[in-house]
């Protein structure tokens, strides 16, 4: 039995993607050729820079111990490549004054100077997830690309001296006019994810599930039973897995649903309508679903925002009371230098959780780590001194068994990062000459 790859389950205002099976592959030599695997591409970004001397391992070559911000990475410590000495020329100022972390974010996947404005007039240039959403890559998925983060951001007004707030709440630009809103609330995913799209039917459905408190699974679960008979053995349990993890998500979702609607009844503060009240579980239902969004092909691209650059919200998770921002700036304050600290550790727990659970979802060929290609990090390096050199950058998967890892790469001093996203474009298959200001292709990652 060969299935197609974009194989659906359907039932009312309910439709599941497969997730990779060995049904879909043909042959094993064709399982085996590279460009029958599937890459994916993902952008996770952190803003306000980061605590470098905690960072940045302290030789090149082969990574040993790893740093402490990098410690919750030690299980998949063979499939990272830290990477020193890219920079964004146009993130800084240029001649046009403050606005570092506007210009940071807006740059930071286009390489392009963004126009200092807050008014509609907003200019900046077309980013390397987009690229590749407008190529055969996003073409062969339900979804040419998926954005989504943790922090709600507005496309108007002034955020940072004088930069529009498109700017610092975006960092996919489908053109240099047109940033890509994200996606914040887990239950919206969900529903884009897994609803139909057909209108009343689907409206239909989420109020007879909201009623019942029943699965999306529930509605294809005689297609499933169909379907589970003419695979094999590993392909059925491939499947449990995958329906085990939809399920799951699902309760999470209501779990939090409830304990919000609660804590609102009760009076106390919640951060938004339909937003989990920890940020830890945020990060994790948002990072659990664009896996499963990469896992069963319904995109083959996503960037997805911890939280907006320049983002001033506390970190209570961690006993960090004061604004990321505020931190950030800590002047050498040993205090502030803890709390930064601490929070980049978060970031990073959060990282580990996302590359671990992508390293144990097995495809035919590798894992689903293994033929991905995800970038971590920011367009800020110290956050005290704004500078845009020497940015923090993680570069984590196989790329399709193309790209080594377990390496700390260190690269001339200002090394365009854009020379990093053709390369990564071109792993993809995508030709792309220059993207922003690059020079060419990053040399060693092969």
């Amino acid at each position: 039995m060969i299935l197609d790859r974009r194989t659906l389950l359907k039932g009312i205002g309910t439709a599941i993607a497969l997730p990779t099976l060995e049904a879909m592959l043909p042959t094993t030599a064709m399982a085996q050729s590279p460009a029958a695997r599937p890459v994916r591409l993902a952008f996770l970004f952190v803003p306000n820079g980061m605590h470098m001397e905690h960072w940045r391992p302290q030789t090149a070559g082969s990574l040993g111990e790893l740093p402490t911000i990098l410690k919750p990475l030690e299980g998949v410590k063979g499939q990272l490549n830290v990477l020193t000495g890219l920079a964004q020329r146009n993130a800084f100022a240029l001649g046009d004054g403050p606005g570092d972390h506007a210009r940071s974010a807006a740059a930071w996947l286009t390489g392009v100077k963004p126009r200092k404005t807050s008014g509609a007039d907003i200019k900046a240039g077309i980013s390397a997830d987009q690229v590749a959403a407008l190529s055969q890559v996003g073409r062969s998925a339900k979804f040419p690309s998926l954005e989504i983060g943790c922090e709600r951001g507005a496309m108007a007004g002034d955020c940072d001296s004088g930069y529009s707030c498109a700017y610092s709440s975006t960092i996919s630009w489908r053109s240099e006019t047109t940033p890509v809103a994200k996606e914040v609330s887990p239950r919206m995913l969900f529903e884009r994810l897994f609803g139909s799209g057909s209108g009343v039917e689907d409206a239909q459905a989420k109020a007879m599930r909201a009623r019942n408190r029943a699965s999306v699974l529930d509605f294809v679960a005689e297609e499933a039973k169909a379907l589970n008979a003419a695979l094999s053995g590993r392909d059925r349990v491939k499947m449990d897995e995958y329906f085990s993890s939809i399920r799951e998500i699902e309760q999470r979702l209501m779990a939090e649903e409830t304990r919000t609607s609660q804590a609102a009844l009760d009076g106390v503060a919640i951060p938004a309508p339909g937003i989990p009240m920890d940020r830890g579980e945020h990060i994790r239902l948002m990072g659990d679903m664009m896996i499963l969004a990469l896992a069963s092909d319904l995109t083959r691209v996503c960037t997805f925002m911890f939280a907006n650059e320049g983002s001033n919200r506390p970190y209570r998770e961690v006993s960090v009371g004061d604004g990321h921002h505020d931190v950030s700036h800590h002047g050498n304050n040993s205090d502030k230098l803890s709390s930064k600290l601490k929070i980049d550790l978060f970031h990073a727990q959060q990282l580990g959780y996302i590359l671990n659970k992508m390293a144990q979802i097995k495809e035919p060929t590798g894992s689903l780590l293994d033929n991905t290609l995800l970038v971590y990090g920011g367009g800020i390096s110290d956050g005290d001194r704004h500078n845009h050199d020497d940015l923090p950058i993680l570069l984590a998967g196989g790329g399709g068994g193309r790209l080594k890892g377990g390496q700390h790469r260190v690269y001339e001093a200002n090394t365009p990062m854009t020379n990093l996203f053709l390369s990564m474009l071109d792993i993809m298959g995508v030709k792309v000459e220059k993207l922003g200001d690059s020079t060419g292709q990053l040399r060693g990652l092969l």
